[in-house]
């Protein structure tokens, strides 16, 4: 259910960080190459590599937290924050002036699966050739 849904700011950080509200409804569904791409792309980028693991050791985090602990810019951390979020790979939520991030771990989980069908030569149902 989103946010939205739900009336708002009315959810609580401990919901949130519970997995309990989600911003986007995601699927088991296939990932297609595009995603893949768009993923790999995200978590190529040694400084969105380092957000992504900060918000990965924690429940969540603020966009100031994250400046606090990499010594970048809030506009720096907000664009590479977009991009990890465009890529599926945390959801953020507005809580009265600030934003929190969490990871969403069944993106990951997807991705590896995907990835893993690659290397096996399954994916889209296609045998390796030998």
């Amino acid at each position: 259910m989103a946010i939205s849904e739900r009336g708002g700011n009315s959810s609580t950080a401990k919901d949130f960080c519970e997995g309990r509200v989600g911003v986007f409804g995601y699927t088991e569904a296939d990932m297609d190459t595009k995603r893949i791409e768009r993923i790999s792309k995200a978590l190529a980028d040694q400084t969105r590599l380092r957000i992504f693991e900060a918000i990965s050791a924690k429940c969540d985090m603020t966009c100031g937290d994250l400046v606090t602990m990499r010594g970048v810019t809030p506009a720096t951390i907000s664009h590479h924050l977009k991009i990890l979020m465009d890529a599926k790979l945390i959801e953020c939520r507005k809580d009265g002036q600030f934003v929190h991030s969490r990871v969403v771990p069944e993106t990951i989980a997807e991705y590896s699966r995907a990835l893993a069908q690659m290397a096996e030569g399954r994916r889209n149902g296609r045998a390796r050739k030998s």
